[in-house]
């Protein structure tokens, strides 16, 4: 993925987190991490989701 698709994958993880995790990881104990923790609070939700993204 170049730095285009990085970017693009940064600001789809600030919005919609659940998606750039399903994306990045697929459906798997991640998404399922991401989607609890976005319906809880939206802000810890973006947190593991960039972290999902910018390691992966």
């Amino acid at each position: 993925m170049g730095a285009c698709g990085s970017i693009l994958m940064v600001i789809l993880a600030i919005f919609l987190p659940p998606l750039a995790v399903l994306l990045q990881r697929g459906c798997g104990a991640d998404f399922l991490i991401n989607v609890v923790l976005t319906i809880l609070a939206y802000i810890p939700g973006i947190i593991h989701a960039l972290y999902i993204v910018l390691k992966y």
